[in-house]
């Protein structure tokens, strides 16, 4: 009997304690929940969020900076760039070519000297405008050309800019037109085969001096790179020589296209 009656007392003690309910779980899930939340719900709140407001102009101004210092490093960073160089010496040879062209060599004339003059309308104004903007000039022969005006006023200030200019031209009037003019083109002279060639050998002279613009520009480029140890000294030589030997062959092109020019014109 004292077996069964501790028995009874230690299962009943058991049995006694509380079972927990499942809407105690639930209650409790519910408020980690809510503690979870809360948070979440404060940051949806109306109150104001103090911010760094941002400078707009320093942000623009950086964006800019970083898009240009990739050019600007393409541009500098390589000591073997060589392209202004290049680009000058083009440059120098085109402009050459152009200023020979104008010059009177092998019996041809070329209208271009006629259309670029500036003529004067009217004394009153003292604005000019092209000669070919005013009128059509076209060849006709190799001793002969023909300027077309729009308008018979025009005519007079026309024939004025062809008479002061340097190109020693007597334009006439056509019989048979009062719009044409008839320029005839004297057959060069020993004294117009000069002043051609001294014309032509400043012509040269200033595409020379492009070309050592040009070198100079490279030259000044490579010697702050080599300053500021922006590339390897053995680089640096190298894209040196380099430029020395394209800016001497662009100087003997340069010549080479005047001394053509120069005996085109003294057999003319």
């Amino acid at each position: 009997m004292r077996a069964i009656t501790a028995i009874s007392r230690t299962f009943g003690a058991r049995c006694l304690t509380p079972i927990a309910s499942p809407l105690t779980g639930l209650h409790r899930l519910s408020a980690q929940h809510k503690l979870a939340v809360v948070p979440e719900y404060r940051g949806f709140s109306n109150s104001t969020s103090l911010h760094k407001k941002k400078d707009k102009s320093r942000s623009s101004s950086s964006a800019a900076a970083e898009d240009r210092a990739p050019k600007d490093s393409l541009a500098s960073g390589d000591p073997f760039d060589l392209s202004q160089l290049h680009d000058g010496i083009s440059a120098a040879l085109s402009s050459l070519k152009d200023d020979l062209s104008k010059l009177r060599g092998g019996g041809r004339f070329d209208i271009d000297a006629i259309e670029s003059l500036r003529v004067q309308l009217s004394k009153a104004n003292k604005e000019t405008l092209r000669l070919g903007d005013l009128a059509q000039v076209i060849p006709k022969g190799g001793r002969m050309v023909t300027v077309l005006a729009a308008e018979e006023d025009h005519l007079k200030p026309i024939i004025s800019a062809i008479i002061s200019s340097n190109l020693s031209l007597t334009p006439q009037a056509d019989p048979h037109n009062a719009l044409q003019l008839n320029v005839p083109i004297p057959p060069p002279t020993k004294e117009s085969r000069e002043q051609a060639v001294i014309m032509a050998k400043k012509a040269m002279e200033k595409a020379v001096t492009a070309v050592r613009d040009s070198r100079g520009g490279v030259h000044k480029r490579l010697q702050d790179m080599q300053k500021k140890k922006a590339a390897r000294p053995d680089d640096v030589r190298k894209a040196q020589e380099q430029m020395e030997k394209l800016s001497e062959k662009g100087q003997k092109d340069v010549k080479e296209l005047f001394e053509t020019a120069k005996k085109a014109m003294e057999r003319a």
